[in-house]
């Protein structure tokens, strides 16, 4: 097949290295990564699989390539490509037919090998050890702390003070900003018996962890699932969220769909009467990016297959109360689903 990359995670994943300003080109069995001498180096030191070509002007270079090879079809992405990117691209080859595939390279990445999951494993363990440092954190001194100040700590605790990159912006909610499932931090302070949501993930070697916890805080902050609150309310809404947690993950198997797997933990919302607050998916792949295929919701039609690994993040948001939910990843081996 030929076809051209710019996203960075997708160019990593073929020929292990890439940057923020390059492109890769494969035709039949030659391939090239194109970058600026800002790279060059590095590229010419991890660069696998491919020749390694400098460029001044990306586009240029791919178009001499391209009309050198005679070939008669490319494949790209095009939620990678801007207009103007393309139209250059496609510059002075009339020839040559553009196919669009959408999520060309997700697809391809949907099943990982071995080693990348233990990257990923490896990412979810340290993960992991995050929370815990959090944790630590919360009880020595997290009493009176701004949401703010807390994701400044989430922050440091995930990535292991700077060792790690963080997979994305930390969430870090107290009580009604807890109904956000994209909350931001705010200058609200953490009192004793306050519900706290927080989720958070880094990367290991570029492979993403996510992971979600919704804790009450007392005496012994800890990120476990057992988690008893003062509200019967909340209560409930966290048990029915757990359970439909626990439940996709028992019963997810390979051959069903994204949206089979979603079904399973939205009945049990739907069975609890608390539907109408599930307003999200049940979960997303994670890989070299922190969304990838598979997704696990309502409209996710890609079989699911053992080697595939994704959340399971069910949850439920009460607006301007409080907002639960809880998110560990899987993978998929030997036709279940087993957390990272």
């Amino acid at each position: 097949m030929n076809y051209i990359l710019r996203d960075e995670n997708a160019i990593y994943y073929e020929c292990g290295y890439s940057s923020d300003n390059a492109l890769y080109l494969r035709l039949g069995s030659e391939a090239w990564l194109i970058t600026d001498s800002r790279y060059i180096v590095e590229a010419r030191e991890q660069v696998k699989n491919a020749d390694v070509l400098e460029a001044s002007d990306l586009l240029k270079t791919a178009r001499a390539l391209l009309r050198g090879s005679g070939v008669g079809r490319l494949v790209f992405d095009p939620k990678d490509w801007s207009v103007q990117m393309l139209e250059g691209l496609k510059k002075r080859l009339p020839h040559l037919r553009f196919i669009p595939h959408p999520d060309f390279s997700h697809q391809k990445r949907m099943i990982k090998r071995n080693d990348e999951i233990e990257l990923l494993k490896r990412a979810a363990e340290l993960g992991r050890e995050g929370f815990e440092t959090f944790a630590g954190y919360l009880n020595l001194s997290g009493l009176d702390k701004r949401e703010k100040r807390l994701h400044f700590e989430m922050g440091a605790a995930m990535s292991h003070h700077g060792e790690y990159d963080l997979s994305f912006d930390p969430i870090v909610a107290i009580n009604a900003n807890a109904a956000k499932p994209h909350a931001l931090p705010t200058d609200v302070a953490l009192k004793r018996g306050d519900l706290l949501l927080v989720d958070s993930g880094l990367k290991y070697r570029r492979y993403c962890s996510d992971r979600t916890r919704t804790v009450s805080i007392k005496e012994g902050v800890h990120f476990g699932d057992d988690q008893s609150f003062g509200s019967q309310t909340i209560q409930k809404a966290y048990d029915l969220v757990r359970k439909a947690h626990d439940t996709a993950i028992e019963k997810a198997r390979s051959g069903m769909t994204g949206a089979e797997v979603d079904r399973l933990a939205r009945e049990v919302i739907e069975k609890g009467g608390m539907g109408e607050h599930f307003v999200h998916s049940t979960g997303h792949g994670v890989g070299l990016d922190i969304h990838e295929m598979p997704y696990i919701s309502a409209r996710g039609n890609s079989v699911i297959e053992d080697g595939m690994v994704f959340t399971i993040e069910p949850g439920l948001y009460f607006p301007g109360e409080f907002g639960i939910r809880i998110e560990d990843m899987v993978v998929m081996q030997h036709g279940k689903a087993t957390i990272l």
